[in-house]
């Protein structure tokens, strides 16, 4: 039995940002893609779920990368289950380089999710059993851990929910939460400085037409912020982030 799971993948144009790097955007989406194809290696693929109201859901996670790969530039990413509960899982992954050199790692808490009646349901034996486990971690990080949320912030910028932000669960994607957050960090570290961490928990659900407000404050330490995205027409809070930054050698 396969413990692991290998995906490969040759960076392409529209996924690099303007220093020619990979975006923070474009390698999650890497990552979700690999966790989305382990899922179809075992024969249930997220449409066989979503078919029975089911599907994966992210709830907290970090990343971190010491470099991010240039255009045409091929990776591997190799993603594993370290644990399992009765409702979710903890997915390792690792992301390497053309040359078998690590250059970031990233955890995630999924939950098995019932998507019409909005709650947790038991993992099914047979995914259990197909993907099996492996205790080995990636990264020394707390998933189930609390990420203050910030009440006010130096640095805000507002968006509405548009249709295509939302993904097959009927919320909205991680993916644009991490877009939102980015924009309200300060344009002098965007120039200057790339992301190498990011821990980020989601505690509520954002829908198609809703008012939402992205929040970014310097933490105590240096090129360190915390994040927090609400819901302005519904005041409740989504999701909690924090992020380090360090500067471009380039």
């Amino acid at each position: 039995m396969e413990i692991y799971f290998d995906k490969k993948f040759e960076l392409r144009y529209f996924e690099m940002n303007k220093f020619g790097e990979a975006s923070p955007t474009t390698i999650l989406t890497l990552l979700e893609e690999t966790a989305a194809d382990h899922c179809y290696f075992i024969d249930y693929g997220l449409y066989d779920l979503i078919n029975q109201n089911i599907g994966w859901v992210l709830v907290s996670g970090v990343m971190n990368m010491e470099r991010y790969p240039s255009y045409k530039e091929k990776i591997t990413i190799r993603t594993w289950l370290s644990s399992y509960s009765t409702v979710r899982g903890i997915r390792e992954n690792i992301i390497y380089d053309q040359h078998d050199n690590i250059i970031g790692t990233a955890k995630g808490l999924w939950i098995f999710f019932d998507i019409k009646r909005r709650r947790p349901v038991r993992i099914f034996d047979e995914i259990k059993k197909s993907w099996s486990s492996n205790n080995e971690e990636c990264v020394n990080y707390d998933v189930v851990k609390k990420i203050d949320a910030i009440d006010k912030a130096k640095y805000s910028k507002d968006f509405i929910v548009n249709q295509f932000d939302v993904d097959m669960n009927e919320h909205v994607s991680n993916l644009k939460y991490l877009q939102w957050s980015l924009e309200s960090v300060p344009n002098k570290i965007i120039d200057n400085y790339y992301l190498h961490s990011l821990e980020g928990r989601f505690t509520g659900e954002a829908h198609y037409g809703d008012s939402i407000r992205s929040m970014t404050e310097s933490d105590m330490n240096k090129n360190s912020f915390v994040h927090t995205i609400k819901t302005q027409n519904k005041d409740q809070i989504c999701v909690t982030a924090k992020t380090i930054w360090k500067k471009r050698l380039n």
